[in-house]
């Protein structure tokens, strides 16, 4: 088996985005007839479930920017300020108090570093980036949703549609049987209760008709609608839809495949070690922390309105009052209400809670899996044996027409007939259309995603 995503983020992200352009989307719209592949692409592409799953891992990248930023960078700072001050005051030249109005100006700059926090930066960094990949697989999980939702839609469409043809292949036949009884009265072979009874089978298939169209016009909308196809514009399908080919498949060998490699089960367990990551931050909050820390200042002043003081230039006091430090600090956590004893604690249920997910989420694929493939199965013993009843009831349905047209048999039976004809009909597709979508089931679970299949 292929594995489904790969573990390399970088290709993950560049392959997020279908190459499924505006230009292409336009050309959809001027009445092409599209298959499944065509209408998944574009019910992907235009789907705001899609859009807000980007915006959310834009904002992951981010955040996970950030969280590197932190480690490897330091903060730095610029600061100015000028004010002036009255009244009683500390004079900046003989460092004595007066009640001269002074002037002040200052500049400094600063940056700082923290060297070690108990590696609760780098637990943050590992987490953020978690959460990209989290995103990643969170945005396949919405594309294959849309795509099994979309394949849903197209296959009532073609069921409706084959319904449909059958239903006017019907009433058609009833037409023609309605004639020909109207003429066999007319010279005396058929009696009017025969004529009747063409009319009330003429009636029935009609009606059968228009309910078919109404359910195809319904199911049509629903597509439309799971696309985002403009509800205004017309929308074809390709009708045409050969069975699937088969391959066995064993559960036992799937279910473990599947719980490694489906998004559903990626997202179990990056959440469970997103959690265990946020556990050892929470511990590392007890460390003491280091931090490097370095800075300049100057200031500079003057006294507007004592004109018997000569003020020193401002490149001068620039210059002269200009001072660096360099700080090396070390705090250590001694008692804060508790406050990161029960963050700890919160954290240890965090991640009991995520493996309890975790094994809930690896029991539930398995089962699915297993479900899946007996599904499968089963859909296909079932289309087997519909295909073949529905060749037998149309040969019945064919003979039973020329039968009564030479008078061989009564109207009521030719209406069992017919009607025996059509649910044939209809059960076969359904039965078609049934096992095409537990097959592409079967087959995402194998590796392969939906709108690859």
């Amino acid at each position: 088996m292929k594995r489904m995503y790969r573990k390399n983020s970088l290709l993950v992200l560049a392959l997020v985005a279908f190459p499924f352009t505006t230009a292409a989307a336009q050309e959809l719209q001027t009445g092409e007839v599209l298959t499944l592949h065509q209408c998944m692409e574009y019910a992907v592409s235009h789907s705001t479930k899609m859009r807000l799953q980007e915006a959310d891992r834009h904002d992951e990248q981010w955040l996970r920017r950030q969280a590197v930023m932190r480690v490897f960078t330091p903060s730095v700072d610029v600061q100015t300020y000028a004010y002036n001050q009255y009244g009683r005051n500390l004079d900046p030249e003989t460092n004595t108090y007066n009640t001269v109005t002074t002037f002040h100006n200052g500049y400094s700059a600063s940056a700082g570093i923290t060297l070690f926090d108990g590696f609760q930066s780098i637990n943050n960094m590992k987490m953020a980036a978690t959460a990209v990949k989290m995103g990643v697989s969170r945005e396949q999980q919405t594309r294959d949703e849309i795509c099994l939702a979309t394949m849903e839609a197209y296959c009532n469409v073609l069921y409706y549609s084959e319904l449909e043809a059958v239903l006017e292949g019907q009433v058609s036949t009833a037409k023609s049987s309605r004639d020909r009884a109207v003429r066999q009265e007319e010279v005396g072979q058929k009696g009017h209760a025969d004529v009747i009874q063409m009319e009330a089978e003429l009636a029935q298939k009609e009606y059968q008709l228009v309910t078919a169209r109404n359910q195809k016009t319904n199911a049509l909308i629903t597509l439309k609608d799971v696309m985002f196809w403009p509800a205004g514009d017309v929308l074809e399908i390709e009708t045409a839809l050969p069975a699937p080919q088969l391959a066995p498949v064993q559960s036992a060998e799937l279910s473990v495949f599947a719980m490694q490699s489906l998004p559903a089960a990626e997202i179990a367990a990056m959440n469970r070690k997103k959690a265990a990551l946020d556990l050892k931050s929470a511990r590392g909050a007890y460390a003491p922390t280091i931090g490097l820390y370095a800075g300049w200042s100057t200031t500079y002043y003057t006294y507007p309105g004592k004109t018997d003081y000569k003020t020193v230039s401002f490149k001068d006091q620039f210059k002269n009052n200009a001072g660096e430090y360099i700080q090396l600090s070390l705090r250590i956590p001694i008692f804060d209400q508790f406050s990161r004893r029960t963050t700890l604690n919160l954290k240890k249920s965090a991640v009991f809670r995520a493996q309890v997910e975790y094994d809930q989420k690896m029991r539930d694929i398995e089962n699915e899996v297993v479900r899946a493939v007996s599904d499968r199965d089963g859909a296909q013993a079932a289309y087997s044996q519909a295909d073949r009843m529905a060749e037998v009831q149309e040969e019945a349905y064919r003979l039973s027409t020329k039968q009564y047209e030479v008078g061989l048999i009564s109207a009521i039976e030719f209406h069992t007939a017919s009607q025996a004809y059509l649910n044939a009909k209809a059960e076969r597709m359904n039965a078609l259309l049934q096992l095409q979508i537990k097959d592409a089931v079967v087959r995402y679970y194998q590796g392969e995603p939906y709108i690859n299949q």
